[in-house]
């Protein structure tokens, strides 16, 4: 039977259990043998990441053929108006690709949200605020691209949902075992 893991992983902390020498890495908080990460997730990004014992589920789970939606919060530095919206709602060419539609919208700051360590930069005449956007892909830095291609730099960058499973109930650093049930 496939066991599968919820992980709140927290800022700063590298996407593999081998150290790196200058980061804490995923054997710093999951002490079970056998896992390994279902896709990835950034050094500078936070949130759910998901691991497997079971390599099929593992591949199902991280390539974008089978379409698991992944939701991110995303603070950004401005207030975005409904035509950066509406760019990232239809794609955005990125130079080397051209995104596939997002679900986009404005959201208040996440009730609960612990506060990330080292905080984000604030800068006194820009404000930030944030959006939630959810996409089918998951390239190197798309998200954190998308938003700066519209103008609206990312400052801080939360995986909030991969298909059904959530952060909900995960304060960073934390992990949970779950049903490894799923129809790719």
């Amino acid at each position: 039977m496939s066991r599968i893991l919820l992980l709140n992983k927290p800022y700063g902390v590298i996407c593999q259990f081998s150290p790196d020498g200058m980061h804490p890495t995923l054997a710093d908080y999951i002490a079970l043998p056998g896992f390994y990460a279902a896709g990835r997730l950034d050094t500078d990004s936070e949130g759910l990441l998901l691991l497997t014992d079971d390599g099929k589920l593992q591949h199902v789970i991280s390539d974008p053929k089978h379409k698991l939606a992944k939701t991110y919060w995303v603070q950004v530095e401005g207030v975005p108006d409904e035509a950066a919206l509406d760019k990232l709602r239809k794609g955005v060419n990125l130079k080397d690709f051209v995104t596939l539609p997002a679900l986009v919208a404005r959201m208040d700051q996440p009730v609960g949200l612990w506060p990330r360590n080292p905080p984000i930069r604030e800068r006194k005449a820009i404000p930030a605020s944030w959006i939630q956007i959810t996409i089918c892909e998951g390239k190197n830095r798309q998200v954190r691209r998308m938003t700066a291609a519209v103008g609206l730099p990312t400052l801080r960058l939360i995986r909030y949902r991969i298909g059904d499973w959530t952060l909900d109930g995960l304060a960073p650093g934390e992990w949970r075992e779950e049903a490894a049930s799923f129809a790719g």
